[in-house]
């Protein structure tokens, strides 16, 4: 069964690590927008503030969304669970930020395996508690891909801009394994095989409300 998403206006992303977003929903992200040129996007990063890294995400969100506002924190990689409170207060202070509220929000999954992800996820819940929340999935040395419920089908052209902006803006990332064109869209095409289509991502969406009609 497909449903057709609309009346999208506001898109805010969010992601652990610099290139977290790219990764995990940078293919529903340029079809969104494609769909929707004037679509908004507030896109926020927990860590990676004031490092190169920095600079590789700004540059990487505006070619997945020209003119998306970004905010990039500034704590430690890979030790934020013991920097909660920081964590916590610096994603409610994006979140007051916002001019108009969010119509979908999209970041990690509640049961990645990265200690960074999990924090993110269990954070996004408390903060963004009226929105849709779609957890994305990030292929990556740990066996924790899970078992997704939501798909987004997008075009090969989309799936390869994808792979392709990824490798271009985040050189620092290269010496990984798992990091290269091969990998992101052999996820892309399993999510694909699994909806029916030939590209897709995956999103974990643990509550979904359904309004029929006028409930005035």
């Amino acid at each position: 069964m497909s449903v057709t998403l609309s009346g999208i206006s506001h898109v805010v992303v969010a992601g652990a690590h610099c290139d977290d977003i790219a990764i995990g929903c940078g293919a529903t992200l340029l079809a969104l927008r494609a769909a929707n040129p004037e679509l908004v996007v507030s896109a926020f990063i927990l860590t990676g503030g004031g490092t190169p890294r920095e600079a590789e995400e700004r540059a990487a969100v505006e070619a997945f969304a020209p003119g998306a506002a970004v905010t990039v924190g500034d704590l430690p990689d890979a030790r934020t669970p013991a920097y909660w409170l920081a964590a916590k207060e610096s994603l409610a202070t994006f979140k007051k930020s916002l001019a108009m509220p969010a119509d979908l929000v999209l970041g990690p999954h509640a049961d990645d395996a990265h200690q960074d992800h999990r924090l993110l996820a269990e954070l996004l819940v408390t903060e963004f508690r009226a929105q849709p929340l779609w957890g994305y999935e990030i292929l990556k040395y740990e066996s924790d891909l899970p078992r997704v419920d939501t798909y987004v089908p997008v075009s090969a052209e989309i799936a390869h801009t994808k792979s392709a902006l990824i490798e271009a803006h985040y050189p620092s990332q290269n010496g990984h394994p798992w990091f290269d064109e091969e990998a992101f869209l052999a996820l892309l095409r399993v999510r694909g095989a699994q909806c029916n289509t030939r590209y897709a991502e995956g999103f974990v969406v643990a509550k979904t409300v359904i309004v029929i009609g006028d409930m005035s």
